[in-house]
């Protein structure tokens, strides 16, 4: 069982990251200690929690870019946990994620337009843009801590960036042949960041992951069927990948996709599953479903982290605690992301009850 005591006081002690309980969870061990876990730490809010800058140190040297990572580190390690999150997102080699947002025009509707399209010179643009910021993360990473990661965007959001959501719906009636061929394209210049990242990198990753949100509220966004076709065989391709150089993966798909989990669990071979709403199920609703197959990360909702106070969240973090405990891998944090909106106030609040059930306080 993990590591607890209800009745520990306010002051924390000296935290020491281990990023083999983050590994644990995935695998769907329990942890000795529970981990927390966030699929991304928003700068500004960091630069509030540790009161230092972060943000400029990342337009500047590497040498800055490697403080900037120490910095939040320091701000996990604050907080309590293992790992930080920490990916280069693929849209920025098409659109820079305006298609994905609906705010660019498609930039491929014909077959002309695919084979005109440079994929040969993405991998390289890629490490031209990023690879010192793989080396800084490298430089900066304490002892006892890696990342969570990789590259950032999986398939369905990288196309939504070359064909944005709406067209993608047209493209897919008018011009099935494009559509089908596009998936592919993408899939394999995913593969081929996938490949270098797992080749030059994989030693500062604990687990890696991709984010990539199939669903909504009330269903997949689109047709299960059409993730069978075009995303599944995709993913098992980057996840039979990662689990050949000996890591867990990680998916983060926010919605309510219980059409294809079983696909996802048993076909792609996931690890373990991040993001959940309590609009569409409580944490462990999906812990009960889930458990006994794959670690599940999350678990506090952002409508409580947003709109609720401090003392809110601590007694919504108590509520949640015993209902997961004993149900395999687990890691607690947020539903999705600490945001820009996010109070700093109620991350620690949320990071100080966790630590509080570890018996750190």
């Amino acid at each position: 069982m993990w590591e607890r005591n209800h009745h520990r006081e306010n002051t924390m002690k000296q935290f020491e990251p281990n990023y083999q309980h983050i590994i644990d969870a995935a695998y769907n061990r329990e942890a000795e200690r529970l981990p927390l876990y966030e699929h991304g730490f928003d700068f500004g809010i960091v630069e509030k929690i540790i009161n230092e800058p972060v943000m400029p140190l990342l337009d500047s040297t590497y040498e800055d870019h490697v403080e900037a990572y120490r910095r939040i580190c320091r701000c996990g390690i604050q907080l309590g946990y293992d790992c930080i999150p920490f990916e280069r997102h693929v849209c920025n080699l098409v659109q820079g994620g305006k298609g994905l947002l609906g705010q660019a025009p498609a930039i491929i509707e014909t077959m002309e337009d695919v084979e005109a399209y440079p994929w040969e010179k993405k991998l390289a643009e890629f490490i031209e843009k990023y690879e010192s910021n793989f080396a800084a993360l490298r430089e900066a990473l304490p002892e006892g801590m890696k990342a969570v990661g990789g590259i950032g965007n999986g398939l369905f959001e990288t196309i939504q960036d070359f064909v944005p959501f709406q067209e993608l719906a047209f493209l897919q009636v008018d011009e099935p042949e494009v559509y089908e061929v596009l998936w592919q394209r993408i899939g394999e210049l995913q593969f081929s960041l996938w490949k270098w990242v797992l080749e030059n990198h994989r030693d500062s990753f604990a687990v890696f992951r991709f984010g990539d949100d199939l669903g909504f509220r009330s269903s997949t966004l689109i047709q299960p069927d059409a993730i069978r076709k075009h995303i599944i065989p995709q993913y098992k391709r980057i996840v039979d990948l990662v689990h050949s150089y000996d890591k867990p993966f990680l998916l983060h798909s926010c919605g309510k996709i219980y059409d294809v989990m079983d696909e996802l669990i048993d076909t792609v071979g996931i690890d373990a599953k991040h993001s959940n709403e309590d609009a569409i199920d409580t944490f462990d609703v999906w812990v009960d479903r889930y458990g006994d197959r794959i670690g599940n990360f999350g678990g506090v909702d952002m409508n409580v982290m947003t709109l609720n106070t401090p003392d809110e969240v601590k007694q919504y973090v108590r509520n949640l605690l015993p209902k997961i405990e004993g149900h395999g891998g687990i890691a607690i944090g947020t539903g999705n992301q600490i945001s820009d909106y996010t109070e700093p106030a109620n991350w620690i609040a949320m990071s100080e009850a966790v630590r509080e059930w570890r018996g750190e306080g």
